[in-house]
């Protein structure tokens, strides 16, 4: 596996600021680490919300932590639509202009004015693995998936570099569905 890069689904999930933090869980709640992901420093909590649009609600929605500086909702476009919200595809922290929906906790509920976005595919890298695979930070390449019978080229996925990272590919679970990329699964990065 020394030239594939493990690629792993990112179900839809919310990340809240500390204000929003206290709202939606009550005075002085932090977040309750629950496990750690793959990215180094982040986790799953306890707390989960449900989310409100126009058309529909998805309850029972996880939380990711830390806290952030800005509230972000990262849905599959499937979900947008259940929703009936506007999630345009976008790189984690790009929500000006986004998707509004409103955030409801066990303690209070928070409106969200942009945040709701799809996130773009995407390929985390430290510096090391970048300079292996031959990519840049920003770069934008495809990546082969060998799903169980639905193979698929991803194409517009973006290299993002940092020795904060660490080596994996993010595809949503409408893409994931598509590949068949169930359980334990690598992919090639196509230039």
């Amino acid at each position: 596996m020394e030239n594939k890069i493990l690629v792993e689904t990112s179900a839809r999930h919310v990340h809240l600021t500390e204000e929003h933090i206290e709202i939606l869980f009550g005075k002085g709640a932090t977040l309750t680490h629950k496990k750690d992901l793959s990215q180094p420093g982040q986790f799953a909590c306890e707390e989960r919300v449900t989310i409100v649009g126009p058309k529909k609600s998805i309850p029972n929605v996880i939380i990711l932590g830390p806290a952030r500086t800005a509230s972000q909702v990262e849905v599959s476009l499937t979900d947008a639509r259940t929703l009936g919200c506007d999630a345009p595809v976008r790189e984690s922290g790009d929500i000006a202009g986004s998707g509004a929906c409103k955030l409801i906790g066990p303690c209070g509920e928070v409106e969200l004015s942009e945040g709701v976005i799809a996130a773009k595919r995407h390929i985390h890298l430290t510096p090391a693995d970048a300079e292996k695979f031959g990519v840049s930070d920003k770069e934008i390449v495809s990546l082969k998936v060998e799903g169980n019978g639905r193979s698929l080229i991803f194409g517009d996925v973006v290299c993002r570099v940092s020795p904060k990272f660490a080596a994996a590919a993010h595809i949503d679970t409408d893409e994931s569905n598509a590949a068949c990329a169930f359980g334990m699964v690598y992919g090639d990065i196509v230039k």
